[in-house]
């Protein structure tokens, strides 16, 4: 059989390694961010019995010797403290983001409505309406768009991932529409191969779903040689973002088709967050899930192949050969967060990321496809604080946390360049509300330097809502699906949407007259730009609607 000439181990460092690798240390003499949000954790200093300065010079006086400790002690923190302000002012922190103050930021107004202290922003008020326009107007006159990007390349990419480049091969088994190939089975065939996949640990909704795997992974190793293969798989096609842009609803409706299958939950996020450990960047870092946790996800889907392969089809089923394996991740798109703390950013004179995460999946996938569905970025901002906001909730906060988040953005811009801004861990760790998510051009953009177009459909939310059948058969036609059943065309077209807005929040109404103006000024010149490259003036949003 042809498809069985594709053999592979595993090579380079153990999964147990790769797993423990822990985040790429800044050991240089720059100082730590203003706005740092991970703070390296370390044991406190063990001593025992007496301390050092008690033994050199205090004498038997234990009173002198912690008064003398003291003093040293505090002229040592003031020469501390002085040389990293020296530092800090004359160097910058070209490793995170020096935040100059934006020279229309306002100082604190009363306020007014519940008189218990200082509102750090008020766009209610004439004087801060027309500060934070300034913002906007300085904003919109640092606008620039970067065509062209500097590629890395192949060998770096490896050198930086080499474990996921050793597990994953360069061609995929034949006369199968799914990248897929044969990997060696080394380990015990009775045992668990999934015992130490870090989803099945940690996301206790899918251990059903790793229970049935387990029967089902023995009855499909395949012998060849006197050795045992596994079959695995990778997505033939990715829903790459936009969240809060209905990239649910879009997985829900493709579910339904025959030919598709998807990972065993939707967003894995394992190409921008648990490859290198993060669940939660609050939380800090936890093990790293190597890339054989990520292609675990696709066994369900990849027996179904393999059946077919076998001839152990079910009577009746669709040919397996087509099925299609998709992977929606909305994060995909736009988050590089992690680049500051694993990647070698020192020669990097603007801060700009030296991967992004696109440039991973091309050289292992340059045939794959993408779908980008898209919104309103003002209608998207909110209604992204709305479902990831936990507490006090309210038009006046989204308001104040918008005019933050712009002075923020704006003082970065005074140091460093718009892609650098977008790509500013600790910028996007400070702002309030993710203003950087819907910056679609940005991203597109950088997207198109490793796709081609043809790769990427790229939709809207609007239309999408408005005629569900036509933005479905756009999807059906890019990723060459079979033709439906009039049933089943209408089973997936005309089912209720999915994840709308929760009841308590759509009791909250619309966003405030003025945060819409205000948004709408800051998002403009970016969507103008989106259409002229998409070709689509639909992708202005001259003419904005609320969804829900």
């Amino acid at each position: 059989m042809t498809h069985m000439d594709y053999e592979y181990t595993l090579l380079g460092s153990s999964m147990e390694d790769y797993r423990k690798r822990p985040l790429k240390p800044q050991v240089d003499d720059s100082p730590m961010s203003l706005f740092a949000v991970l703070e390296l954790k370390r044991d406190p200093l063990h001593l025992h019995g007496p301390w050092p300065w008690c033994t050199l010079g205090c004498g038997a006086s234990t009173l002198t010797c912690f008064r003398k400790v003291k003093l040293y002690g505090f002229l040592f923190g003031l020469a501390v403290m002085f040389l990293i302000m020296a530092s800090y002012i004359l160097t910058g922190d070209k490793k995170g983001l020096l935040l100059t103050p934006s020279p229309y930021h306002s100082s604190t107004v009363p306020n007014s409505g519940s008189g218990t202290g200082p509102d750090p922003f008020n766009v209610s008020s004439a004087k801060d309406y027309a500060t934070v326009k300034l913002v906007v107007k300085n904003l919109a006159s640092k606008v620039e768009f970067s065509t062209t990007r500097q590629l890395p390349e192949r060998e770096a990419l490896i050198h930086s991932e080499p474990h996921m480049f050793s597990v994953i091969p360069h061609k995929f088994l034949p006369n199968v529409k799914n990248p897929c190939w044969y990997e060696e089975h080394t380990g015990n065939i009775s045992g668990d191969p999934y015992r130490t996949n870090l989803y099945a640990r940690y996301s206790r909704r899918f251990r059903t779903v790793f229970e049935y795997l387990r029967k089902a992974f023995r009855e499909h190793l395949y012998r060849r040689g006197g050795k045992y293969y596994r079959i695995r798989c990778l997505p033939y096609f990715y829903i790459i973002g936009q969240p809060k842009c209905g990239t649910t609803d879009l997985y829900d409706r493709l579910q339904l088709h025959p030919e598709v299958r998807f990972t065993t939950f939707k967003e894995p996020h394992w190409w921008t967050r648990k490859r290198f450990g993060i669940i939660r960047l609050s939380e800090g870092f936890h093990d790293r899930y190597p890339v054989e946790d990520y292609l675990d996800l696709f066994d369900l889907a990849a027996y179904q192949i393999q059946d077919n392969l076998m001839g152990n089809a079910h009577s009746g089923a669709p040919e397996q050969h087509n099925i299609i394996i998709g992977e929606a991740s909305a994060s995909t798109m736009w988050d590089n967060n992690a680049w500051a703390y694993f990647y070698d950013n020192s020669t990097e004179a603007e801060a700009e990321p030296p991967f992004l995460i696109q440039d991973f999946i091309h050289t292992l996938q340059p045939d794959a496809r993408f779908i980008v569905m898209l919104r309103d970025p003002v209608e998207r901002l909110y209604s992204d604080y709305l479902y990831f906001g936990i507490t006090n909730k309210s038009v006046e906060d989204f308001q104040d946390k918008v005019s933050e988040s712009l002075q923020l953005f704006e003082g970065c811009l005074t140091e460093y360049t718009m892609r650098s801004c977008v790509y500013n861990t600790t910028l996007n760790n400070a702002m309030p509300v993710r203003l950087q998510v819907g910056l679609y051009i940005v991203y597109i953009l950088d997207w198109l330097t490793v796709y081609s177009r043809e790769q990427i459909l790229v939709l809207r939310l609007e239309d999408h809502a408005s005629n569900r059948k036509y933005t479905m058969h756009q999807v059906f036609d890019f990723l060459n699906l079979g033709l439906l059943t009039e049933q089943k065309e209408a089973e997936i077209t005309k089912s209720p949407a999915s994840n709308t807005r929760r009841p308590a929040d759509k009791n909250l109404g619309p966003m405030l007259p003025v945060t819409k103006e205000i948004l709408r000024d800051f998002y403009t010149p970016f969507n103008k730009k989106l259409a002229k490259v998409l070709r689509n003036d639909s992708f202005r949003w001259d003419k904005p609607s609320e969804l829900i």
